[in-house]
């Protein structure tokens, strides 16, 4: 593919954002100030409409750096524990971290699987503040790739395995595994290696939540959108090379602007009503309801780049392929056997209503896994929540997480 093709679209994506910059720059400044009765008329009907399309416009704004966690504390048995993130490792790829309490007594270490699917790990912080009253909580942060200097190598789907592997060791025996979504061939490719190699680490159980084991099942719409095109047309049409101005410059990515889009455009009415909603509390200052719209889109549009090699080997690996369900993934030249296995409990959790990870394709992993005693399965089917309704929310909370815990809790 020639070079100037590949930098045309994260540049023209650029040379945009650098355009609407200064107007930008007047709405983050103009906003307050016309709320502010020192200076201005807040009461004043136009002023306040002013004001609210201000905050709008605001808040669509696409950004690249990784939100705060803003997890200051956690309640353990009743009593209030301080949290601290504390960074045990790190890679020019992701940083293993932990949401250390100092004072609370021992718990379960669960690592907490990210994907890395154009947003940051934060999008999974109501998956880490319930996990945290009871667990140790560790979780793969993942960088974003235009951050990822050239000079570190490729990342491609092996690559993101072994960093499992790393952190594992890094945490030692008997933690347990919790995967989300995407990263749950990694996971279960992680932990099949492990447990055929025998190694100390390996986790004593792994938990797989609404992940593509096997996306011959039930395909959803996103499912079919990846068979649409051969993997040829993902690479020349979505692949780019970061600007210069980044620390990745170079570095071959599928941008995550590219993939926001793709993901507002399946849902783009409930996009367009949420933000005419925010826009309507905010006239109203119902600052509950506004609030709530703000936190969901300043972390919804805080995008993250992938390397180019994990996207193109991931959607023609898992989506196209179907590698794992047929036996014929191999990392680095071992083929992946989840027949391997035998001693660590194996949990899956799907949405009944999830439309981008159907209710089979995450159960495949009982099957793949035929090795493990009954009593070691566990398979979960949450009704009435869709995707995100499988990780965060009151279902979470209430029904899935406590079953979770206990398999957790009988695994140590």
């Amino acid at each position: 593919m020639p070079a100037a093709a590949e930098l045309m679209l994260y540049h023209a994506y650029q040379a945009q954002a650098d355009l609407m910059w200064p107007l930008r720059t007047l709405l983050r400044a103009a906003a307050p100030m016309l709320k502010d009765p020192a200076i201005s008329r807040p009461d004043h009907a136009l002023q306040r409409q002013i004001a609210a399309a201000c905050e709008v416009a605001r808040l669509a704004e696409v950004t690249h750096r990784r939100p705060d966690w803003r997890i200051a504390s956690v309640n353990v048995a009743g009593e209030e524990f301080e949290v601290v993130e504390q960074v045990v490792q790190r890679t020019p790829f992701a940083t293993l971290l932990r949401f250390h309490k100092p004072a609370a007594p021992a718990q379960a270490r669960v690592l907490i699987v990210a994907p890395m699917s154009g947003h940051f790990a934060t999008l999974l912080r109501d998956t880490v503040v319930t996990m945290l009253a009871d667990h140790d909580v560790f979780i793969t942060d993942w960088h974003s790739a235009r951050d990822m200097p050239l000079a570190a190598g490729p990342f491609g789907l092996a690559e993101y395995t072994e960093h499992l592997m790393q952190f594992l060791t890094t945490m030692g025996a008997g933690a347990h595994v919790i995967a989300i979504c995407q990263p749950c061939v990694a996971a279960l490719a992680a932990v099949a290696l492990m447990s055929e190699d025998e190694h100390a680490a390996t986790p004593a159980s792994l938990t797989l939540m609404a992940g593509p084991i096997d996306c011959r099942i039930s395909p959803t719409e996103v499912n079919k959108l990846a068979t649409r095109q051969p993997i040829d047309w993902f690479e020349k049409n979505l692949i780019s090379r970061v600007p210069w101005r980044h620390r990745g410059a170079g570095r071959r990515v599928y941008p995550g602007f590219v993939q926001l889009t793709a993901f507002m455009s399946m849902n783009r009415e409930r996009h367009l009503n949420a933000f005419r909603d925010y826009y309507q509390n905010l006239l109203a200052e119902e600052h509950d309801k506004a609030q709530a719209v703000r936190s969901f889109y300043e972390e919804y549009f805080a995008v993250a780049d992938l390397p180019a090699e994990f996207f193109l080997e991931t959607v023609r690996l898992i989506f196209q392929e179907y590698a794992l369900p047929r036996g014929e993934l191999s990392l680095r030249g071992r083929r992946i056997n989840p027949a391997a296995i035998r001693r660590t409990a194996l949990v899956t959790v799907e949405g009944e209503r999830d439309d981008i990870c159907a209710t089979g394709q995450t159960l495949a992993a009982q099957d793949l896994c035929s090795k493990l005693r009954p009593y070691l399965r566990t398979h979960y089917v949450q009704p009435g929540v869709g995707h995100y309704g499988v990780f965060s929310g009151k279902r979470w909370k209430n029904q899935i997480y406590p079953m979770v815990r206990d398999v957790i809790h009988v695994s140590q």
